[in-house]
């Protein structure tokens, strides 16, 4: 099958309105036809028969749903429960820990709201403190993040919340050597993986993270509220569940602690198989490479056009499918205003400090002809 011919299908196995430049995947991801249809027949199927559905089948259901994706992140399936988003498995882990006044959490200034606001939570009730490392831009070496980072750690440091892939600006952290070290020194890290299963592989092995939270809904492709938290088996008995019900008790495990929450509707769980075995399918490997490659390419053009220097001096190093393109100060939301509404193109922004970004999202159901049409735009308007 030639390229083109690959474009224009997977084009079609997607959803999304065929009128819409849609460069924002990364916000709330895009379900495949056939992925959503496997979502509504579970949904279907629970409907039909409720108590059989819950009471019965539900546990060996979610068992076997989490063993393909235990096999695809690469760690034992004890390990693993199926949580509704990343900032619900951060949140399970932030609020379980036990930290007292002084301690401090280790973090960035290019990580999540969402997350800092739980850790703003946590320190608030416990008299723990946050510690911003503030990243210099634009990003080299693997080896200067790290170090400059580590710069940061004190004899007060107990946990180190890092994003693997940033949402403000889609920078890829060098998170297995952060985890490396942070083991070596006794302190706990806390991964913030929502943007990387399905953008980039993840080994939660190899990583060597203490927990790791990443959403299955975005680049995996999964439905919506499809999330995993990954903890290590010395954890697991530190966790306590965000809600009580009846998988809680002495003789319960991570798994029937965590996932069972009363009436739920698990058909986005049951589902992250059918999404893993789509891209398995559909070659998602040279899917990912071509998405790079595009997103390079219009990181070039659109770095041509306003003349900013890029926030990374390697762009096939820091950038996956996602990737930040500097924008001119003070216009990013009335960029992002005019494309919607008088060219309906959809990218994201972000701001750190007084630097704004455009964020795009490149997926498998974006051409070439999107690329143009974006650059078509932004030269009008700039």
């Amino acid at each position: 099958m030639n390229t083109t011919m690959q474009l224009e299908n997977l084009r079609e196995l997607f959803l999304l309105d065929p009128e819409v430049a849609f460069f924002n995947h990364g916000s709330f991801g895009a379900c495949p036809k056939p992925v959503f249809e496997e979502y509504q027949r579970w949904q279907r199927d629970l409907e039909w028969q409720p108590v059989d559905f819950l009471g019965r089948r539900r546990e060996g259901m979610i068992n076997e749903a989490r063993e393909k994706l235990a096999d695809y992140l690469h760690t034992p399936v004890e390990d693993l429960i199926f949580v509704v988003n990343a900032t619900q498995g951060v949140n399970t882990v932030a609020r379980s820990l036990k930290l007292q006044p002084g301690d401090e959490i280790l973090t960035t200034n290019h990580e999540y709201g969402a997350i800092n606001k739980t850790w703003a939570f946590v320190c608030e009730r416990t008299g723990a403190r946050m510690v911003e490392h503030h990243i210099t831009l634009p990003a080299t070496s693997h080896e200067s993040f790290v170090e400059a980072f580590w710069a940061e750690v004190t004899p007060r440091t107990r946990v180190i919340s890092i994003s693997h892939i940033t949402s403000p600006t889609a920078l890829i952290f060098p998170i297995a050597e952060i985890c490396r070290r942070a083991r070596e020194a006794g302190i706990l890290t806390v991964i913030d993986g929502a943007h990387a299963p399905g953008q980039i592989p993840v080994d939660l092995t190899a990583i060597g993270a203490d927990f790791y939270s990443g959403n299955c809904h975005k680049w995996l492709s999964a439905p919506k509220g499809a999330g995993f938290l990954f903890a290590r088996r010395e954890h697991h008995l530190m966790i306590d569940p965000l809600v009580i019900s009846h998988g809680w008790g002495p003789d319960g495990t991570f798994a029937s602690h965590n996932e069972w929450q009363g009436t739920r509707d698990i058909s986005a769980f049951l589902t992250v198989p059918a999404a893993i075995d789509f891209q398995r399918e559909h070659d998602w490997d040279s899917v990912r490479a071509r998405c790079h490659r595009m997103a390079v390419d219009l990181h070039h053009r659109i770095g041509q056009m306003t003349g900013l220097d890029p926030i990374a001096t390697d762009l096939d190093l820091w950038f996956a499918q996602m990737i930040s393109i500097p924008m001119p100060k003070d216009r990013l939301r009335e960029i992002n205003d005019r494309l919607y509404y008088d060219y309906k193109i959809v990218p994201a922004g972000g701001t750190i400090g007084d630097k704004n970004n455009m964020r795009i999202s490149i997926q498998g159901y974006n051409t070439p002809e999107d690329c143009d049409r974006l650059v078509s735009a932004l030269a009008e308007i700039l």
